[in-house]
């Protein structure tokens, strides 16, 4: 699979993940939530194994800028805190970076 399609789908997995640890232990929701986050959890990392790429590193440090734009996505679409221009900007810095370790041609 590709990255555009693998990104993505693995940052909803690892977020929705860390949420449900998140929800647990900082907002007193049930136990019962680290079961689905354990197994999302899980689905993160099978997702990013799928990458095509010369080195495990490399496929971690490009996701590492879909992962912050996502965060910043849930941020606003799931807990309602509108990103400022900050948020914006630094999210646009981190795409761009991991646009530029993903962009050259490697033999795979």
């Amino acid at each position: 699979m590709g990255a555009a399609i693998v990104y993505p789908l693995a940052a909803l997995a690892e977020i929705a993940g860390c949420f449900a640890i998140w929800a647990w232990w900082r907002l007193g929701t049930s136990p019962l939530w680290l079961a689905p986050g354990l197994i999302a959890l899980a689905l993160f990392g099978w997702l990013l194994a799928q990458v095509e790429a010369t080195a495990a590193g490399r496929a971690f440090a490009a996701y590492g800028g879909v992962y912050i734009a996502a965060s910043v996505l849930w941020m606003w679409l799931i807990e309602g805190q509108r990103p400022d221009r900050w948020d914006v900007i630094g999210t646009a810095i981190c795409l761009v970076g991991a646009a530029i370790i993903l962009a050259p041609p490697r033999q795979v």
